[in-house]
């Protein structure tokens, strides 16, 4: 499978990325230059911050920086996908409540990075606190997206509930998919290290290079001779988030499998369950799967057993 490039921004999207570029310099030029009126405060960017969309005149430029993330995502590598993240998550500090959505754009871009626990961290605050009723979105000196270190092992339960974001319950499937992907391979490089006479500083430092950092920062994982009960669990929890995915949304899982004409029909509208929820969501999240080796497989493998 394609792995995320290295490389720099090349043409021939580095057009639409320099015109997206160029309308988003002049709308935020228009809005630092915004005198201001009866309804809102001059300079949104020093007064606004976190109030975002609530503020009419911060709208077209909300949208032109979308416009560009989406223009930089047509180019597949690295540091498209870095600077297009960057600008999401500043988004997300103008606008703390999202009302865009781009929230939902967000796991997948970690997942290409390889960074997978500020991943789970980001899923995880919007699976909590996130969804608190009482959470003052207006209130900026609130903890924000501040979930550290958050327990990638434990259970799902959280990401299985009704209505849950099928965006980010598909983001979760993947976490845990390359965390199985890992103990698999921990518990192989054990069998090798039992059979070959490998001292044992070369192989940890062979164990080491085989996993997620995740794992790799996991002591009592890096430390057992047996991943197989880990392993187990973690089958679990990904056979259990591939039915709430599947009963959220069923289109989602066979469309994975065959994208076909999915990744280019972009939907305006979608209710929850829907074809178009379905479309938005798998292009939104299509590259990391294709960008992990044996993820799909392993769904595959899912439908094929009847689960």
């Amino acid at each position: 499978m394609p792995g995320l490039q290295s490389g720099v921004l090349l043409l021939p999207p580095c057009n639409g990325i320099k015109k997206a570029q160029k309308h988003l310099d002049d709308q935020e030029q228009e809005l630092r230059a915004f005198p201001g009126d009866w309804m809102t405060a001059a300079n949104p960017f020093e007064t606004g911050v976190g109030h975002f969309w609530g503020i009419h005149a911060t709208r077209p430029y909300m949208q032109s920086r979308y416009a560009l993330v989406e223009a930089l995502l047509k180019v597949k590598t690295r540091p498209a996908v870095q600077k297009a993240l960057d600008h999401i998550m500043d988004m997300l500090r103008l606008c703390r409540s999202d009302n865009q959505g781009v929230r939902d754009v967000v796991p997948a871009l970690f997942l290409r990075l390889g960074k997978d626990q500020e991943c789970y961290d980001f899923l995880k605050w919007w699976a909590t606190t996130g969804q608190e009723m009482d959470y003052d979105w207006g209130d900026i000196d609130l903890g924000y997206l501040d979930v550290k270190d958050a327990d990638v092992f434990e259970e799902v339960d959280l990401y299985t509930r009704k209505h849950y974001s099928l965006s980010h319950a598909v983001s979760v499937t993947l976490v845990k998919i390359k965390i199985l992907h890992d103990l698999r391979n921990l518990q192989g490089s054990t069998v090798v290290g039992e059979t070959a006479p490998f001292p044992q500083e070369i192989l940890d430092n062979i164990r080491g290079k085989l996993v997620s950092t995740i794992v790799a920062g996991n002591k009592e994982i890096m430390d057992s001779k047996d991943q197989g009960p880990a392993i187990e669990r973690l089958k679990s929890q990904v056979a259990q988030l591939y039915k709430a995915v599947k009963k959220s949304n069923k289109y989602f899982w066979p469309a994975l499998i065959r994208p076909g004409n999915n990744l280019k029909a972009r939907p305006q509208y979608y209710s929850h369950g829907t074809p178009e929820e379905m479309r938005l969501v798998l292009q939104y999240s299509y590259d990391s799967w294709l960008e992990t080796p044996g993820a799909i497989d392993l769904i595959r493998e899912q439908m094929d057993s009847g689960n």
